[in-house]
């Protein structure tokens, strides 16, 4: 079978069966490459997701004719029937309440990506439907698989579940086989980053789940025991809706911001630097010197795309003596630190998040490979950078292994933790317990880094620095299912290996306090229910 898809002036063509990847120009073939054919397969399998930052469109047309019988419908009519089968209570229980006019949400959720949308399918089933979900995207652009994600597939097993939530006919390889065929899934590595987002949009529809795009939270108030969420919509009004729980599912920045370090922020023009975050024009850097500074897989992933899109080179610079080669994801791919991390004590949560902090997370092979395989493509180990400037028209940064020129930097230095610097959670962010308030480290075992994590309960909601806080009240109902949640929490919203674990544990949390809060009314409910089981007391009719 064949795919065909156009890049740049180049058209490629995947013979999937023996994995050979072909590039033909205007000028006729350029090579088989077949050491990288199964990562090129990979971008290849970004279907229906647009074009974004150099990742090639694969034609829509390339369902393969080994596909699942009916293909996606058949998969569509499966998912219906299996969520009817196991539709067990079937009432909605939640009491309604009104503020202002307005039915009041029992959860909104801000972020439509797979966190927000996994915990509404879980509210779902336990039969809590009057949930919204929140983005400020438009339809399609939620996450980072098609904004600002540069590497070609998942770095997560194909294999790993989450969304589901159990049900295997939701499952990603549900998804893929409907509509490519169970061989093919058997000869993919990984899952594509593009089909990662279609399956997600996909997964939205099926599911009917309730997502309000265009919609950038602006903050949240506490009033008159409820909180009172703003909205900015595109057109310039303001819409405010209230609720009773508020779930932030905003990923891995999501209670801080990302980081660019003060020397580069101040001392270069804003056109001459990028985030590894940021939208970056890489056409127009065809031909330049780029410096990339980071030791992570996005700073690769982005020295992969500028040299794919033909930058003169790419010189990688890393603090660490060595690049970090144990990814310790994989370690904590088991059901017991998935599900029971989070009743650990703190002395051992704060020992495992140390070590897996230190540790960072490497490259993939494949990355590293899509970097190396490049002449143009260097790398320097024990180079921090100790200061930039301009000079004349080209950058100079200052490093121990000496001074290094470049036209363009991208910086690859993560994101900080700081609730004060989003817009989410910036009303409360003084009044939020961090890890450095409840924990004291060991000597040796210090980390400032850690200290600055929100200590969360065990429901993901923040906790008050003090209990007799204002805000108090407000904090028990706002849960944080962010990245930073991981010290307190384990794997959760950010993560695909740790959501199933994750979002089963934040909708049951959710449900219960919503059921204490409402104890009373649904114990008058029990006393005023009187609807007959026995109607007659005559013998049956023969």
């Amino acid at each position: 079978m064949f795919h065909f898809w156009q890049h740049n002036s180049q058209i490629i063509i995947l013979d999937e069966t023996p994995g050979r990847l072909i590039r033909f120009t205007q000028h006729g073939a350029v090579g088989d490459n077949t050491a990288m054919a199964s990562g090129d397969a990979m971008r290849a399998a970004s279907a229906n997701t647009g074009k974004k930052d150099g990742d090639p469109q694969m034609d829509t047309n390339t369902q393969s004719d080994t596909g699942a019988q009916g293909g996606l419908a058949a998969l569509d009519a499966a998912v219906r029937r299996d969520l009817d089968i196991i539709r067990y209570p079937r009432k909605e229980w939640v009491p309604a309440m009104e503020r202002d006019g307005q039915r009041v949400l029992d959860v909104a959720i801000i972020g439509a990506g797979q966190g927000g949308l996994a915990t509404a399918f879980a509210l779902k089933r336990n039969n809590i439907t009057n949930v919204r979900i929140f983005d400020r995207a438009s339809r399609g652009g939620e996450g980072p698989w098609v904004t600002f994600a540069r590497m070609i597939t998942l770095r997560t097993p194909k294999y790993v579940t989450g969304p589901d939530l159990g049900v295997p006919s939701l499952t990603p390889r549900s998804w893929y086989e409907a509509q490519y065929g169970a061989p093919a899934w058997e000869k993919l590595d990984k899952i594509p980053r593009g089909q990662w987002q279609a399956y997600l949009d996909w997964y939205r529809d099926i599911l009917d789940l309730p997502v309000a795009n265009d919609h950038d939270f602006q903050g949240v108030t506490w009033e008159g025991g409820l909180l009172r969420l703003t909205f900015a919509r595109p057109d310039g009004t303001t819409h405010v809706h209230y609720a009773r729980k508020l779930v932030l599912a905003t990923g891995i920045e999501g209670c801080g911001a990302w980081n660019v370090p003060d020397f580069i922020r101040e001392s270069l023009p804003r056109a001459r630097y990028a985030h590894t975050s940021e939208a970056i024009d890489f056409a127009a850097l065809k031909g330049r010197r780029i410096g990339v500074l980071g030791a992570g897989a996005s700073a690769f992933d982005n020295a992969a795309t500028a040299l794919e899109e033909g930058v003169g080179s790419v010189t990688l610079c890393l603090r660490r003596k060595e690049i970090p080669s144990i990814n310790p994801y994989r370690w904590m791919e088991n059901t017991g630190f998935l599900a029971y991390y989070p009743a650990l004590s703190d002395d051992l949560r704060w020992g495992f998040m140390r070590r897996i902090f230190e540790l960072n997370q490497p490259p993939p092979q494949d990355t590293f490979w899509r970097c190396r395989k490049h002449a143009s493509f260097s790398y320097r180990t024990g180079c921090p950078w100790t200061a930039v400037r301009m000079e004349g028209d080209e950058i100079v940064v200052e490093s121990p292994t000496g001074e290094m020129r470049f036209d363009f930097v991208i910086v690859g230095t993560g994101f900080t933790t700081d609730l004060a610097r989003r817009a989410e959670t910036r009303s409360f962010a003084a009044s939020v317990a961090l890890w450095g308030d409840h924990y004291t480290a060991p000597a040796g075992s210090e980390s400032a880094v850690l200290e600055s994590y929100p200590y969360l309960g065990a429901n993901y909601q923040f906790l008050p620095r003090s209990k007799d806080d204002p805000l108090a009240p407000m904090l028990a109902n706002i849960h944080n299912f962010t990245f930073s949640a991981t010290p307190s929490m384990g794997l959760s919203g950010a993560s695909i290996s740790g959501m199933r674990f994750g979002v089963e544990r934040l909708a049951h949390g959710l449900g219960r306090d919503l059921y204490v809060a409402d104890g009373q009314k649904h114990l008058e409910s029990l006393l005023a229910y009187n609807v007959p089981e026995l109607v007659s007391l005559d013998p049956p009719v023969a």
